[in-house]
């Protein structure tokens, strides 16, 4: 607070210490017109004590901002005892004009100040190396949309291995707008992982298609260390398929709360990949979402977002990510001189994602516990009217393996003991051949929004009744 007067200083406020009472202060800016001549200083820094000031004919004050402030007097009448008060009013009037400064615990309104985002420029580039993506699904709940990750000029994407691969007609849309169709190069169940290639007219789909896209060079980014817990991420995914053609993808923020592996048996369900995830806080992991790309604020490209899964003991969705460094370990058996031998081998991001762009990479085989005829189960599917019906389920006989198992109607099949079930051809297939009486399945279905694991037992397949055999003809007289 500054106060400027001329002339003397007003006679109330010198003498206010001789009223012993507390008064007001009032007035934060004042003004004094006209006037010159020198200055005296301030006989105290501290906040001055007394009545409100008014107007006279020999000062003019204005006001422009109030506020009231109380202090006790000390016996002199000022706030700070060790300087005397300044009465002389002669001497006020020989320097002709006193400056008074008083600091005051005064709230100051903030202006409203637009801060530039500093992600508008990090999303916009990392949106031209993003594809959406559309297949198959888009009834009872199965979204027929999702997310990709460009990693190569000529148009390869990686992406998670789900149903809306099954199909022959897959599309992306580039974020200049370009519709452009799509073929699936390859597939890793155990990594959840898959590649695709963007497809064109006149071309064949192992030939440069001459794009030169903005890309994610994936085999620098997996030379990187992983992420750390509290590192913030941006994930950029087409949730809730809000974009279309030319609009951008959803950006979200958020910190990896942990890094940790992803098993069913230890309360998620189960999940054909078993690997290391990055657990992030921010809900990254919504319909249209998988396949999204998980950055840091350098734009880096830290992992793939996941597909929806949910906790089996606290009943809450997981967002997470599988790291672009993610590795599995898988035990298969071979047939080594005539005799089974059981071997561990580890499947890695880098090398599928530089074998699948290639052509050359094959899918793990799981191995085979058991071989029969095919158990009986007492699912009864929708009308099988198409190549790739998926399978879901219409009915289930009462006291059947499948009702006492909790088989529902509506239910999806999408994974039996980790096998993916694209359609009910696949699925009648691969129980007829894998299968027999008395054997337990794990049985991976989708239930509204949610994915549960059932265990299947099998039963022996039910006797059919022969057909009665048509009465003979009548002998011609």
């Amino acid at each position: 607070m500054v106060l400027l007067t001329k002339g003397p200083f007003p006679r109330r406020l010198r003498d206010v210490h001789r009223q012993g009472t507390r008064r007001p202060l009032r007035g934060v800016l004042l003004g004094l017109q006209g006037g010159g001549g020198q200055t005296a200083p301030s006989p105290n820094r501290s906040s001055v004590q007394g009545q409100a000031l008014r107007r006279s004919d020999r000062q003019q004050v204005h006001t422009r901002q109030e506020v009231n402030m109380e202090r006790p007097p000390n016996r002199n009448g000022w706030a700070s005892p060790q300087q005397p008060p300044a009465t002389n009013a002669p001497m006020m009037t020989r320097y002709g004009t006193l400056i008074l400064a008083a600091v005051l615990a005064v709230p100051f309104t903030a202006m409203p100040v637009r801060a530039a985002d500093p992600f508008n420029e990090l999303a916009e580039k990392t949106n031209q190396k993003m594809v959406k993506v559309f297949g198959a699904g888009g009834f009872s709940r199965l979204n027929n949309y999702g997310t990709g990750i460009i990693i190569s000029p000529d148009g390869h994407i990686l992406t998670v291995a789900s149903q809306l691969l099954d199909t022959s007609e897959l599309v992306v849309h580039l974020y200049d707008g370009q519709r452009l169709k799509a073929q699936v190069l390859a597939v890793e169940p155990e990594l959840d992982a898959a590649i695709i290639k963007i497809r064109v007219e006149g071309k064949k789909i192992e030939e440069p298609t001459g794009l030169n896209l903005a890309y994610f060079d994936f085999a620098e980014a997996a030379k990187k260390p992983l992420a750390e817990t509290g590192d913030w991420v941006l994930a950029l995914t087409n949730t809730f398929e809000i974009a279309l053609r030319d609009e951008p993808l959803s950006l979200q923020r958020g910190v990896v709360m942990a890094r940790t592996k992803l098993a069913g048996r230890r309360g998620v369900f189960e999940f054909p990949y078993t690997g290391d995830v990055y657990v992030v806080d921010a809900i990254t992991n919504n319909p249209g979402a998988a396949g999204g790309a998980l950055i840091n604020r350098k734009g880096d490209l830290l992992g793939v977002i996941g597909r929806e899964i949910k906790n089996s003991l606290s009943d809450t969705w997981m967002n997470y990510a599988i790291p672009v460094q993610a590795k599995v370990d898988i035990k298969i058996k071979e047939t080594v001189k005539d005799k089974e031998e059981e071997k561990t081998i580890t499947v890695t991001m880098p090398d599928f994602v530089t074998q699948g762009m290639q052509g050359k990479y094959r899918t793990v085989t799981r191995p085979k516990t058991t071989v029969g005829e095919g158990g009986y189960h007492g699912i009864v599917f929708v009308p099988n009217v198409l190549d790739r019906t998926p399978a879901y389920v219409e009915d289930v006989v009462p006291g059947s393996p499948a009702a006492k198992a909790g088989f529902r109607p509506d239910d999806l099949v999408s994974f039996v003991d980790g096998e993916p079930i694209a359609s009910i051809n696949v699925f009648n297939a691969w129980i007829k051949k894998n299968t027999r009486s008395g054997q337990v399945l794990r049985v991976e279905v989708r239930r509204g929004e949610a994915l549960q694991t059932l265990e299947l037992t099998l039963g022996a397949q039910p006797t059919r009744p022969q057909p009665t055999q048509p009465a003979p003809m009548p002998k011609t007289p």
